[in-house]
């Protein structure tokens, strides 16, 4: 039963209240400046879920799970993250903080299932930014190629994506590049992610346009080559695609009217993004055959094969400035979900501090881009992109979870906008992530559950002791534990 106790409850399911997220979000010494507007957060959304999906995996997953029945695989993540994205608009909306699902359930669900969560988030984060950084490699490499340029194999390729690669400079090159202009602001950052965001649309529908007269309906045959199994398999595999939306969800501190802001740049994002999605995988694989399809740049070589070779370095731009915005934001958010964590005690408080001018986490941003430089330095793409999927679906199954607990516990919290027809979309929302989860590879799972444990061990040792709610630093604030 629940009742109200003192901050330094050793409780593991000690909970933060809505008055500890107010007081995080107006300290002057951690508090992030507000500067994005409902516009900044689409493009924002967009900047993050549009990239490496569909520039470099709907080839992969086409060729060697799905075949054209990708443009189903396509519909049924969409509709997955449709019933997720509504719990997140929620709670972005409710709980305008840094850290994304971290935050909220440190309110809904109690401190360890806030620390688990946050520790699924850094597994999502830290592993998406490498994985996207040998995308946006593969797309720079090919258009050097195209000029004549061409980069050693052993300097473009890490020993275990390519024969005779070593590491992967170019990718090493993009994070260190994105994380210097990330220490100088959020405004602008979202300036160079707006105008990138703009420009890598206008080439989807550039190759939408050019594309859609050279469709063979024969491509589409057979459709479902690898039946319903290669659908769901494809269908877990591009989920991958769809990351991003969540993101959105981290810059809600740094938001001006995050109540209203929020669940526009959520849901309007993933919308735009899913619809763009579509019709892409469709004319891509109606234009080349699947069987083709395995390569890195799949949009490019399509055009390519037309001998459309100046729109396919035309895409091949757009492919760098799409995936270079996917990069920004998703080293955002790793860095937010830091400064949220490091914040509430659980993380070194080194994480935590602001440069004094452009009021960015400093030590946060360092480590992730130094971390995620080393990781896609020497590693493939394939086994980063499981790892990152099987992370962001265990947050949304935790987020859905979240939702139906503080609407019973809390149904007086004033909330700006409501997911509909609660409990039965969060419930669908689990079961259909659940159910991609289901079809990743054993190895990604026990790859998962070894980062889990390894979680449970920082948090046993650090994370429990040192928590702000531990430590009574919310002195005169009223906490909520469960016993």
């Amino acid at each position: 039963m629940a009742r109200k106790g003192n901050a330094g409850s050793s409780n593991i399911l000690r909970k933060k209240s809505l008055d500890m997220i107010i007081d995080d979000t107006q300290d002057k010494k951690h508090a992030l400046k507000k500067s994005l507007s409902w516009f900044d957060l689409i493009l924002f959304g967009i900047g993050a879920i549009i990239g490496t999906g569909i520039f470099v995996l709907t080839g992969v997953a086409a060729a060697k799970y799905a075949g054209p029945g990708l443009i189903l695989s396509f519909v049924l993540s969409g509709i997955a993250c449709s019933f997720a994205a509504l719990s997140y608009a929620e709670f972005a909306s409710t709980f305008p903080a840094a850290g994304s699902t971290y935050s909220y359930s440190y309110v809904a669900l109690g401190e360890i299932f806030a620390w688990i969560i946050g520790w699924d988030l850094i597994l999502e984060y830290a592993f998406a930014i490498p994985a996207i950084a040998l995308g946006w490699s593969g797309y720079f490499t090919s258009l050097l190629h195209s000029f004549g340029i061409n980069i050693p194999v052993w300097a473009a390729n890490s020993a275990s994506s390519a024969p005779g690669g070593i590491i992967n400079l170019p990718a090493i090159g993009i994070v260190l590049l994105l994380g210097i202009i990330l220490l100088f602001g959020t405004k602008e950052s979202s300036i160079l992610n707006n105008i990138a965001v703009i420009f890598k649309v206008m080439v989807i529908l550039f190759f939408i346009a050019v594309a859609v007269w050279h469709v063979h309906p024969s491509n589409w045959k057979p459709f479902l080559p690898f039946g319903w199994k290669g659908v769901f398999s494809g269908a877990a595999i591009i989920f991958f695609a769809y990351i991003g939306f969540d993101s959105v969800s981290t810059a809600a501190e740094e938001t001006k009217n995050p109540e209203r802001d929020m669940p526009i740049g959520i849901l309007g994002s993933l919308g735009i993004s899913t619809i763009l999605y579509i019709a892409v995988v469709a004319i891509l694989t109606g234009v080349v055959s699947y069987t083709k399809l395995n390569t890195p740049e799949p949009v490019a070589f399509a055009l390519t094969s037309l001998g459309i070779n100046w729109a396919s370095g035309l895409v091949s731009f757009g492919a760098i400035a799409g995936i270079t915005t996917v990069l920004l934001v998703m080293m955002y958010g790793q860095t937010r979900i830091f400064f949220a964590m490091s914040r509430d005690g659980l993380l070194p408080p080194f994480l935590s501090k602001l440069h004094d001018k452009h009021k960015t986490p400093v030590a946060s941003t360092i480590i992730v881009a130094l971390f995620a430089a080393v990781v896609a330095g020497f590693f493939s793409i394939d086994e980063l992109a499981k790892l990152v999927n099987i992370g962001t679906m265990f947050a949304f199954v935790l987020v859905s979870i979240a939702v139906i607990v503080l609407r019973y516990t809390k149904p007086e919290l004033p909330r700006k906008f409501r997911c509909p027809f609660v409990p039965l979309v969060p419930i669908l929302s689990i079961a259909s992530t659940v159910f991609l989860m289901a079809s990743l590879p054993l190895e990604t799972w026990l790859r998962f559950i070894i980062w889990f444990v390894l979680g449970i061990v920082v948090y046993v040792f650090y994370g429990y002791r040192h928590s702000k709610l531990a430590q009574n630093d919310y002195k005169g604030v009223e906490t909520e534990t469960l016993y």
